[in-house]
């Protein structure tokens, strides 16, 4: 026999046996009623939790897997109806041009943990809020009163896509790189004066004084491995065995246990005119000696992405390093400069005219097998003919690399904190994607083997086989003759610079080239903004301490308000219903005892006591 009891104001109790059919279709009216209430309750109830069990699971799922993976949802226009949806503005100020970014992100959920999760912003037609602008802003260093009119249509164009009511809690920020570093203190000064002076006058963006700066190579490098790590997914949390993980000390707490994260990746990007490395050093670092300490200081940035000083878990130590004069471009004018003179100077010594005329050309190792090029300095002439020698062509270039004995250097004898080849994880971008793809079509997974037999039989294919697999389309669509012609130097300098500059071994099997990650370009800005508003989460996680300490009550989403809201309707509809039908059987006990009480008073026998169950 199963007892159901309910103590309300007034108790009420009701039996089921489970002897037989024929005791449950004898059963009250009242007592199914019941019974449907209560099982559409439980039923509802159980419905709500499995509904939001699966909706969180699934999105938990989504975020821990497939968070960084080019979804639809990733390329749907931003909802700028949403309140929820934060904005954040990031003005590029480089030497050709000038490009503005314009980023959001919803709520912080709350996690002192997870960082914002910040994607760029889409127009109605689904593409990126980017637009750019020519010249660089260091051409008004003459003139800066007219930096501000410069700017202003990029301002103008985020304001037409940053919803109206949110422009005065969006962020402004205007970096400036290259170009403005070049200048003059006092010009940079007077330029960024009057952006400051001027930009408030005109737009009601967050823009304070250190909004606007001139930022150096090393923070730009810090920027863009921030940008590839978020992008990637690397700054997250994870319990997953399979997940790549490494033993990090945090710098400052050397006493204390070292934590274990997710493995970040290294950057590696040469440019026309540079070459950059970062990477994050998850270990104390020792020197050679001062000097190379001192060096270091430069070198090595330590960071606390975290929304909470006091949290350790995203502080970070990064080696950056940026080689002026070791970009593609760069390094072939180098070698012809160096080309030019030293044949010069045998011509003078032994009498002879190599390369001075077209008959007698210079004979390149460096270019395709015959093709032919031209060096002009000082209104003379040096002509090239290609032999395609690509081992040849390693060997010659590899003093430019201007290596040092010293333990721990890298190009320049710069110094580069070891890097534990085994467990790392790098991507190449700019001329390490366009060396191993444009032309050789072998970009993604770097295996050095076949990227250097790639090499050789391209070098050593003749200049007319390679116009004609040009003119069939074979190459990649942004390969031009330029690309052709200079990929025999270019594939040599980018295996001597990763190879014998970087000193990473042959067998290395960790580096992806690649020109995006995920379908997204990844820009150094995505990192700057994320590094800026870092504090921001704070101000929301202070909010919902504010608000109580059930925290996982409020992780609900809005959505399933209703829910729980209906699940509370029934039960005082329950409790109420149950009550009046005590009530009504109260009232029909008493009139039952009152109408027995009267009939023993006319037959004239004292009243007995009524036993029943209250």
């Amino acid at each position: 026999r199963i007892s159901i009891s309910c103590l309300l104001p007034a108790s009420w109790h009701f039996s089921i046996s489970p002897v037989g059919c024929p005791r449950i279709l004898n059963t009250t009216l009242r007592q199914i009623v019941v019974i449907g209430i209560l099982a559409a309750a439980v039923s509802l109830l159980y419905y709500s939790l499995v509904v939001i069990r699966n909706k969180y699971g699934r999105a938990y799922r989504d975020k821990r897997f497939h968070r960084y993976l080019a979804r639809v949802t990733d390329t749907e226009a931003t909802d700028t109806n949403n309140p929820n949806l934060n904005y954040g503005i990031v003005v590029d100020c480089g030497s050709s041009g000038s490009r503005i970014f314009v980023y959001c992100w919803p709520r912080h959920n709350g996690n002192p943990h997870d960082l914002l999760d910040i994607k760029q912003m889409r127009d109605k037609n689904r593409k990126p809020v980017v637009m750019k602008i020519k010249p660089g802003i260091s051409e008004f260093a003459s003139s800066p009163e007219k930096v501000s009119d410069y700017i202003s249509p990029l301002l103008s164009f985020a304001a037409e896509h940053v919803p109206r009511a949110k422009h005065k809690e969006t962020p402004l920020y205007i970096l400036c790189t290259a170009g403005m570093r070049i200048l003059p203190e006092s010009q940079q000064k007077a330029i960024l004066e009057d952006l400051l002076t001027d930009i408030p006058v005109h737009f009601d963006f967050l823009f304070s004084d250190s909004h606007a700066e001139v930022i150096s190579g090393k923070q730009e490098g810090v920027y863009a491995w921030i940008g590839i790590n978020f992008v990637l997914g690397r700054f997250e949390h994870t319990d997953d065995e399979d997940e790549a993980i490494v033993e990090v000390h945090v710098p400052g707490s050397e006493n204390k246990e070292a934590i274990f994260r997710k493995r970040t990746v290294g950057i590696l990007d040469m440019g026309g005119v540079s070459t950059q490395i970062a990477y994050e050093v998850p270990k104390t670092v020792s020197f050679a000696s001062s000097q190379q300490e001192e060096v270091a200081k430069n070198l090595l940035a330590e960071f606390n992405l975290g929304c909470d000083a006091h949290q350790t878990e995203h502080v970070y130590r990064v080696y950056v390093a940026t080689f002026l004069g070791f970009g593609g471009n760069a390094a072939r004018q180098r070698y012809e400069d160096s080309l030019f003179t030293s044949t010069a100077l045998k011509n003078r010594l032994l009498g002879k005219q190599t390369g001075m005329t077209s008959d007698s050309p210079y004979l390149d190792p460096c270019l395709p097998l015959d093709a032919q090029d031209e060096i002009q300095q000082n209104g003379q002439i040096m002509y090239l003919r290609g032999t395609g020698d690509f081992n040849l062509c390693r060997e010659i270039i590899q003093p430019f690399m201007n290596k040092t004995n010293e333990t721990q250097t890298s190009l320049n004898g710069v110094y580069q904190p070891a890097v534990h080849f085994q467990n790392s994880e790098f991507y190449g971008f700019s001329e390490f994607y366009y060396c191993t793809e444009d032309v050789l079509r072998m970009g993604g997974d770097y295996n050095a083997a076949k990227f250097t037999k790639a090499a050789k039989d391209y070098c050593a294919t003749k200049w007319s086989v390679l116009r004609e697999r040009f003119d069939r389309g074979l190459y990649a669509s942004h390969a031009d003759l330029h690309r052709l012609k200079y990929q025999c130097f270019k594939s040599a300098w980018m295996y001597e610079v990763f190879h014998s500059g970087f000193s990473f071994p042959v067998s290395y099997g960790n580096l992806k080239t690649a020109l995006q990650v995920y379908d997204k370009e990844v820009q150094w800005t995505l990192g700057a903004i994320l590094y800026r508003t870092r504090f921001l989460p704070l101000r929301d996680i202070q909010q919902e301490n504010f608000r109580g300490s059930h925290s996982h009550w409020r992780s609900f989403s809005f959505v399933y308000n209703h829910y729980l809201f209906f699940v509370c309707f029934l039960i005082v509809l329950l409790s109420i219903l149950l009550y009046l039908l005590r009530l009504r059987r109260i009232h029909r006990r008493m009139l039952r005892n009152s109408s027995s009480t009267s009939l023993w008073i006319e037959e004239g026998l004292p009243p007995q006591k009524i036993t029943g169950p209250l």
